[in-house]
This record gives C-alpha cells, sequence and structure tokens, in this order.
C-alpha cells in the first residue's frame, strides 16, 4: 500500500474503514478459494491483502483511542 493510499485511509470514518475491511476480508477469502484451485498465479497476493487488513484495523483503533482520549478530556475540563 503506497503512503498515499494510508493517508486516504486515515481520512476515511471508522465506519468506512469497517465497511472496506468486510469488503477486503471477503476478497482475500475469494483469493484463498481461487489459491486452492490454483486458479492464481501470483499467491504474493494474499499477504498484501492480509496486511492491508492489518493496516485499516490499525487505523480504526488509533480512532478510536483518539475518541477516547478526547472524551477524558472533555471530562477533565469540565
Amino acid at each position: 500500500m503506497k503512503s498515499k493510499e494510508k493517508k486516504e485511509l486515515h481520512a476515511k470514518s471508522i465506519k468506512e474503514l469497517s465497511k472496506l475491511v468486510v469488503e477486503t476480508k471477503d476478497a482475500l477469502a475469494g483469493m484463498k478459494l481461487d489459491k486452492t484451485q490454483n486458479k492464481i498465479k501470483n499467491t504474493s497476493i494474499l499477504s498484501i491483502k492480509r496486511k492491508e487488513i492489518a493496516q485499516m484495523l490499525t487505523i480504526i483503533r488509533l480512532k478510536e483511542l483518539a475518541e477516547i482520549q478526547e472524551a477524558k478530556n472533555e471530562k477533565t475540563n469540565k
């Protein structure tokens, strides 16, 4: 994944990222099926997709933690 694509992921909301994770997981499942049927020639795509999913999940977690931190800061400032 290129840095431009990573920046685009950071700009998306948690819901959009979650939807994208589900779509990518579905694509990965299809690729795994194709691999077992010997339809896929470049199997390195599987590891790339897994890494993309991990990056998306990491961004989601970072955003969740940022929201939690903001909520804590608002409580302490009141």
